[in-house]
């Protein structure tokens, strides 16, 4: 008897820009009015941990560990609370008739993966083709932090960087290209440490155009890497 294959997205197009729902993710993903737990209960269930893997939460060098985790926690995840969409708002429009690609390579960052919530790690590069204006290029480093400060899986992080440039910059074209090491691989399970993930998203002109495309590549990997 054959198994049915469900559809991961059913009754979805599969056009890129269809994908991803710009109003699930452009704004900060942590409403006021959503019911948190409060730092309290954060810290008592990091005892509760302490004590699963068999230590002694009262020992003197966990004593201020739930504290110090909390704390930590606030700063890897503070993504939740900052809006993308804002990132992207101010633009400039001094561009001297400029028509090529804007590209940013090396962007570091640091995120966690939702199915371990251990560290992955890598670097973004990122291109666009502006329409009149163009957007500060911090701004690119900002907006990948941003969702990098939430638990990701990389695709999703990679597809959510192009869409939100797509979305607010309207430019005539997007290329994301993240590389990473995935500690959920390289320290537990098949403990497999230097192996690299890649991913990519390419909207636009350069989906379109496989030239536009094959330079994108060219310049994040030139000689020099």
């Amino acid at each position: 008897m054959d198994a049915l294959i469900k559809p991961i997205r059913p009754n979805k197009p599969t056009d890129a820009k269809t994908e991803l729902d710009p109003s699930e993710f452009m704004g900060a993903a942590v409403r006021a009015d959503q019911p948190r737990p409060s730092r309290a209960e954060a810290e008592a269930a990091v005892k509760t941990l302490l004590g699963y893997i068999g230590e002694n939460p009262l020992r003197e060098g966990l004593l201020d560990t739930p504290r110090r985790v909390v704390e930590a926690y606030d700063e890897l995840y503070q993504g939740y609370h900052q809006a993308p969409a804002e990132v992207l708002n101010r633009t400039f429009g001094e561009t001297a008739g400029y028509d090529d690609f804007v590209l940013v390579r090396d962007i570091e960052f640091t995120s966690q993966c939702e199915h371990h919530m251990m560290p992955f790690y890598g670097k973004a590069h990122i291109a666009y083709t502006p329409v009149e204006r163009v957007v500060g290029l911090s701004k690119l480093a900002r907006l990948t932090d941003i969702f990098a400060r939430r638990l990701q899986t990389q695709e999703h992080l990679t597809a959510q960087v192009a869409a939100a440039i797509d979305e607010v910059l309207k430019p005539r074209g997007v290329a994301v290209l993240i590389e990473a090491e995935h500690t959920c691989m390289s320290v537990r399970g098949v403990a497999k440490h230097g192996a690299s993930t890649f991913t990519s998203r390419f909207t636009g002109m350069f989906r379109d155009n496989p030239a536009e495309q094959q330079r994108f590549l060219s310049l994040v990997r030139g000689p020099n890497r």
